[in-house]
């Protein structure tokens, strides 16, 4: 059975890796290569374990956020969609099964928020690990007017942390509110972070957001679920 070593040690896929950086570089995207697809691979093994998913699935979820962004190649615009097709002639080629390779290209063809939808627990856990990953670290070139420099040069620290027990992955950030405000943050994260609280959802968790200690997405929905639960129990007694 292929593993995240095998592919790690592939040399076609650390080129298409390459190749894809490289042209985001030229587009002045933040940083997408063996960092940002080592830590998506990392933490999307991490959440499936921590939520008890079997080794193999686990596995598959590595090698799903190590190859996610490989479309990136051709073409920003749907690259969850292309590079799933790229990944699945790949894998064909080595030979894995045809099931496990649906599993990793559904997976990949599905983690972008503009036509992505979660449809297995790879894919959900993919997606949360993917959106997850923003930091100053990522930022190639200071650029006073770009939105996407201001936000995660503001982010100084960042975590990602799952709670079997409680059911809950919370996404904890530290922001730097002289360089940007929260509500950047929010301008161009709110979709993918809507899209964690379905992925969330799907493996049977609730999705936190948590900046400087405030928790700014999960309390809401919370305190929604309570109120909406005292409404019925009102309208049972007074019936």
């Amino acid at each position: 059975m292929l593993t995240l070593k095998d592919i790690q040690g592939n040399p076609s896929f650390r080129l298409l890796i390459s190749k894809a950086n490289e042209y985001l570089s030229l587009l002045g995207y933040t940083e997408h290569g063996l960092r940002h697809v080592t830590y998506v691979s990392t933490m999307t093994a991490y959440i499936l374990r921590s939520l008890g998913y079997d080794e193999r699935t686990v596995e598959l979820g590595a090698i799903s956020g190590y190859l996610h962004d490989i479309g990136n190649m051709h073409n920003r615009k749907y690259h969850g969609p292309t590079g799933a097709n790229i990944v699945f002639t790949e894998l064909r080629m080595l030979g894995m099964p045809l099931e496990e390779i649906c599993t990793i290209t559904t997976a990949i063809a599905n983690h972008e928020e503009e036509i992505g939808i979660p449809v297995s627990p790879v894919s959900a856990a993919l997606i949360i690990a993917d959106k997850s990953d923003a930091h100053r670290t990522r930022v190639r070139m200071r650029r006073a007017h770009d939105i996407h420099d201001r936000v995660n040069l503001a982010i100084t620290d960042s975590s990602l942390t799952v709670d079997s027990k409680r059911k809950t992955i919370t996404l904890d950030i530290s922001f730097d509110t002289t360089e940007c405000q929260i509500m950047d943050y929010f301008e161009i994260y709110l979709t993918r972070m809507e899209m964690c609280k379905q992925a969330a959802s799907l493996l049977g968790c609730r999705f936190r957001l948590v900046i400087n200690g405030l928790e700014l997405l999960g309390q809401v929905q919370r305190k929604a679920s309570a109120q909406a639960g005292s409404e019925i129990a009102s309208s049972q007694a007074g019936a």
